[in-house]
């Protein structure tokens, strides 16, 4: 990180210069979002994974979409016993709830129950204001322009997790020997 203030863009740098600033501002905001994560499980009782769970299924939720186990298990990278252990706690503290697919009765679908909202929303309520705070000098078109931003960076990054998923490598400059031999599943 520079020494910079927050919020004060660099000044005289090239594009790539830029492109390398943002990819440090989002391993920041990665770090202290899964901080934050980590918090917010301790203080329910619940384990990172579970909380990363509930992260996949509520981001499924907010796109439209929905998950079902096995689709969390591959997102999180547990084995199947292990998403079943983890979706069976979920349910029986209240947070996720398993859906019938209207569309095809043998697919069962997870969903956050009003009770885990509400958990959430009491939790995550006061980092809602700082965030809004935060953002309220910028203006409508830096919002939107920062939002178009941010929907590219992640469009990238799921690429780059499918391939990873689906045997892809890391990038021409990880050496095979310092690659982890496990499946991501284990």
């Amino acid at each position: 990180m520079t020494d910079r203030p927050a919020n004060t863009p660099p000044s005289g740098t090239e594009r790539s210069d830029l492109e390398t600033e943002i990819a440090r501002d989002i391993r920041a905001l990665g770090a202290v979002s899964e901080q934050i994560g980590h918090v917010f499980a301790r203080a329910h009782g619940l384990r990172p994974n579970d909380f990363r769970a509930l992260a996949h299924v509520a981001t499924a939720e907010s796109e439209g979409a929905s998950l079902t186990a096995g689709r969390l298990g591959a997102l999180t990278g547990v084995s199947p016993a292990a998403i079943t252990y983890l979706v069976e706690r979920m349910i029986e503290s209240g947070h996720l709830e398993r859906v019938i697919d209207s569309a095809d009765r043998r697919r069962v679908k997870l969903h956050y129950t009003d009770h885990g909202m509400a958990v959430a929303a009491g939790f995550f309520r006061p980092l809602s204001a700082r965030m809004r705070s935060a953002l309220s000098p910028l203006s409508d078109a830096e919002l939107e322009t920062t939002h178009r931003a941010m929907v590219s960076i992640i469009g990238a990054l799921r690429e780059f997790a499918t391939e990873l998923d689906e045997g892809g490598e890391a990038g021409p400059e990880t050496p095979r020997g310092d690659r982890d031999s496990r499946s991501p599943r284990e």
